[in-house]
């Protein structure tokens, strides 16, 4: 019998389809939005006509928000349920990926590796007044991720726009290169699930109840996560912005696989003959 495809491989490459042939569409039928553009990241061009465009759709403000989090929920209960020969090695893929996570997006030493690339390549912190004006500020505010607005902060403002009545916002980077995190953290997490899956099914004679839920969990998770990577590709972020967050959830996901290669996968024989008494113990009780 052919040995199965490594899930690993097939994930990356699915991924890496799913993407390409979403930013083509996104070029070829002008659907994406330059999100690094302050004059236009206000409202996406197709909200009234496409679902998806809108960043209030269910499945940006229920899922995509809290993707880690998603995957995260899909993922401990398998940790918790798997065997103490491999917990170790998957609780330290578990905390790779999530600190890969933490320094692209949240906290580097100070800001966040994505912020900084911004910062790097030219970006603007700006504030939106409104759907009209914007207004640049020092780029610590957007570090800090500061309310700010004309009452605040008058200062900051040019006269003419301290007599509009506008509610406090927190500045956001522009221009610049604004690599999709979404990308990044899509890839990232069906990688991540598919390995735990494929790790998963070498015990599969051993899962429990609980076990077979996450893992079936993991799997339905994943499959919303590669359909919002099509949703992504379409929607938003310009072709390079959304090949620099692939890099990045591959670069990211690779160095999750460190603790693959130095710690030891099998079962020792002692513990496969306590899970196959204690199998026989239940069956006889």
């Amino acid at each position: 019998m052919a040995a199965m495809p490594d899930i690993r491989i097939v994930l990356s490459f699915l991924v890496l389809i799913i993407v390409s042939y979403g930013t083509r569409y996104s070029i070829l039928n002008s659907t994406f939005l330059d999100t690094s553009d302050p004059f236009i990241t206000t409202t996406h061009h197709l909200t009234g006509s496409h679902f998806f465009a809108s960043k209030k759709n269910p499945l940006n403000v229920y899922f995509l928000k809290y993707t880690w989090a998603w995957t995260s929920a899909a993922f401990l209960p398998a940790l918790a349920t798997t065997p103490p020969e491999r917990w170790t090695r998957r609780a330290l893929q578990y905390a790779t990926a999530m600190m890969c996570w933490v320094a692209f997006t949240s906290w580097f030493f100070g800001p966040a590796l994505i912020e900084r690339i911004v910062d790097y390549t030219g970006g603007q912190c700006v504030v939106h007044v409104d759907d009209r004006f914007f207004v640049p500020v020092p780029v610590e505010y957007c570090f800090r991720r500061e309310l700010i607005s004309h009452h605040t902060h008058p200062d900051l403002f040019p006269a003419p726009l301290l007599e509009l009545e506008a509610e406090p916002s927190v500045p956001r980077l522009r221009r610049g290169h604004d690599v999709s995190g979404h990308i990044f953290l899509l890839t990232l997490s069906v990688l991540f699930l598919g390995d735990q899956i494929r790790q998963s099914l070498a015990f599969k004679r051993y899962w429990n109840i609980m076990h077979r839920g996450a893992i079936i969990a993991s799997g339905a998770v994943s499959l919303l996560w590669l359909f919002s990577l099509w949703v992504t590709s379409v929607y938003f972020h310009t072709a390079y912005e959304k090949y620099t967050g692939l890099a990045i959830g591959f670069f990211s996901f690779a160095l999750s696989q460190v603790p693959v290669y130095f710690l030891p996968a099998e079962f020792p024989p002692a513990a496969v003959q306590a899970a196959r008494a204690e199998r026989r113990e239940r069956r006889m009780s």
